[in-house]
């Protein structure tokens, strides 16, 4: 358990102590439940209530797969030793890609377009400002796993970020089929805060994102927060999408099947809730990771 005065002064504070604990949320999820945007009230009541909606078609499937070419360039063409360029714990393909809305004009596009962004907008109650970009890439037969956790608990340990005020979206660039790899989330778990335990290393990023073994939840704190809700795993064609809000619970599994999965993933924070020193101790991850304006 936090210590008392760890608790006054941050009601998310995490990765201190020998005690994990589940804690409820101390945010709203619509920020400003008048906020006019895309969604209607159904859509913004499901939000609210599971932490995520899935978009059958955000973006055209022409597109999505000028998209994808475009990834497939820049997985073919970066090193694979860049600091935003992310390797495989067990190889050098390439398993993530950073920044991509600075480096390529295809996904600044996406970025700054209005019918994505005004959702976070609406949702968040405010104006935004992208967080981060990535690609991440899951070659068929050899993608490997992403396990669970809470974006929102390394964003706020690691990079200073005050509140759940964020949300994030996964655009299909290749079909997610139940069978290779798709994100899986956990319904109704953005309403609960786990703090995890385990003290976070020097350069902690260098490693989590290839494998992430702090800032993580245990098995009983996952296998409770499983039974209160429920593990969906949203499929769909390219040009489909997920957007979830930060403090939901989500992972992927292996990609054991012949077909690759590809996603453009973006982060909208809020103005409103710039980065702060971070939480937990340490030094701002690079801005790769956590933008700051």
């Amino acid at each position: 358990m936090p210590a008392d005065n760890a608790l006054l002064a941050d009601p998310y504070s995490s990765r201190i102590g020998t005690q994990w604990e589940i804690a409820p949320r101390r945010d709203p999820v619509l920020w400003d439940p008048e906020a006019q945007g895309p969604l209607n009230p159904n859509q913004l009541e499901t939000f609210e209530s599971w932490g995520y909606f899935p978009f059958p078609k955000l973006i055209s499937s022409d597109r999505a797969k000028s998209l994808l070419a475009e990834a497939t360039h820049l997985q073919e063409s970066l090193p694979p030793d860049l600091d935003h360029v992310i390797s495989e714990p067990s190889s050098r393909e390439i398993r993530s890609i950073f920044r991509v809305h600075q480096d390529n004009e295809a996904f600044a596009d996406v970025c700054r377009d209005d019918s994505i962004v005004s959702i976070a907008r609406q949702i968040l109650g405010s104006e935004v400002y992208l967080h981060q970009s990535r690609i991440n890439f899951k070659p068929g037969f050899q993608g490997k796993e992403f396990f669970w956790h809470s974006d929102f608990e390394t964003w706020h340990v690691e990079d200073g970020m005050p509140r759940m005020r964020a949300v994030s979206i996964s655009i299909s660039l290749t079909a997610n089929t139940a069978y290779n790899g798709p994100l899986m989330l956990v319904r109704g778990s953005h309403q609960s805060y786990v703090r995890c335990v385990g003290e976070t290393p020097d350069e902690h990023f260098r490693s989590s994102l290839k494998k992430q073994e702090f800032g993580v939840p245990n098995r009983e704190a996952l296998s409770l927060l499983a039974e209160q809700g429920e593990i969906v795993a949203p499929t769909g064609a390219p040009g489909s999408a997920v957007m979830f809000d930060c403090n939901t619970m989500h992972a992927s599994a292996s990609n054991l099947s012949p077909y690759p999965r590809t996603n453009l993933f973006l982060v909208f924070n809020s103005v409103e809730n710039e980065l702060r020193t971070p939480f937990g101790g340490t030094p701002p991850r690079p801005r790769f990771l956590s933008y700051r304006p």
